[in-house]
């Protein structure tokens, strides 16, 4: 029998990743790397532009500055050594780096949810309610929004952590993902991990169909004052701000979404893996160009950042 070992025993665990697709992982390296360096250059561009350019000191901005900044910190919390396990044959992570990587995943994925949230409460603030928006999206409110996000995904990880770290494990250190995830470590115990399975069912239903919700009950708001309204130019305004920012929802939960409504067999545990995949790389590659594609506001801001710098 193997003997049972406390979590905090182990000194390395082995990320299997893509392992079972060997032929794969030169051009998973090549394709991952790209959507890395596009999600760095282009969400430090929305960071450094909204900073510099007083047009952009809107909540709205703010927000989105934040979310560009969470998928910064959320990529590189897994991919650098996604892509060093994809190109050598050393898969190895320590304990400790595991550690880490598990708790920033967590905080960041569950902060990014709430802040989704937050950003369409502000939409419907600026659609249903235009004439109190000022009130509503104080500066100092908005703030605290966004520290309530940062705060509750922080908060909540260090709870899945610490019981995560406290699972006995079965002597073998094989994680079966890219990087190490809940569910997957679960999966290395011996004992029964049923307080823990619960625990991470009901955390994830307050961090995923809850958010969920909130955010299609201000899209229903909003449509609403949609059809209300008579003016094509204010149509045109809010299917451009809300459109983009429920197009950037729709791409981050429902891989979410398909990961923990599937059975878990060892086809969707593979299936999981690309979807997980999709919504770590691409979809953070891709929000800034949502955004900033037919964004009037970003289009403005950079020409007066060029035509400021050909004047310098």
């Amino acid at each position: 029998m193997m003997k049972e070992k406390n979590a905090s025993s182990q000194d390395y665990f082995i990320l299997l990743g893509f392992s079972n697709w060997p032929h794969l992982e030169l051009i998973l390296f090549v394709v991952i790397l790209m959507f890395y360096l596009m999600t760095l250059i282009s969400n430090l561009f929305i960071i450094i532009l909204s900073y510099l350019d007083s047009h952009l000191h809107t909540p709205m901005y703010f927000f989105l500055s934040n979310l560009s900044f969470l998928d910064l910190c959320y990529t590189t919390s897994s991919i650098p050594q996604l892509l060093v396990n994809l190109l050598g044959p050393e898969k190895n992570i320590s304990y400790v780096g595991c550690m880490i990587q598990l708790y920033f995943v967590l905080a960041l994925g569950t902060a990014e949810r709430v802040l989704l949230v937050v950003m369409s409460y502000d939409r419907y603030a600026a659609v249903c309610r235009p004439l109190h928006y000022t009130v509503l999206m104080h500066p100092r409110f908005c703030h605290l929004l966004a520290v309530a996000s940062w705060v509750s995904g922080f908060t909540t990880s260090a709870l899945h952590s610490s019981f995560t770290s406290w699972v006995p494990l079965c002597g073998h250190c094989q994680v079966d993902h890219f990087f190490c995830e809940v569910a997957a470590l679960l999966r290395l115990s011996c004992v029964d991990t049923r307080a823990n399975e619960l625990t991470l069912m009901v955390m994830s239903s307050i961090f995923v169909i809850i958010p969920l919700i909130l955010i299609l009950s201000s899209y229903g708001a909003i449509a609403q004052a949609v059809l209300r309204m008579q003016s094509t130019a204010g149509l045109q305004k809010v299917f451009g701000s809300c459109g983009a920012h429920l197009l950037v929802v729709s791409l981050f939960f429902i891989p979410v979404m398909c990961i923990y409504l599937q059975p878990p067999t060892r086809g969707s545990q593979d299936q999981g893996k690309f979807i997980a995949l999709f919504y770590t790389v691409v979809t953070p590659s891709l929000n800034p160009l949502i955004y900033t594609l037919r964004n009037k506001d970003i289009k403005g801001a950079v020409k007066r950042l060029m035509r400021w710098e050909m004047e310098m």
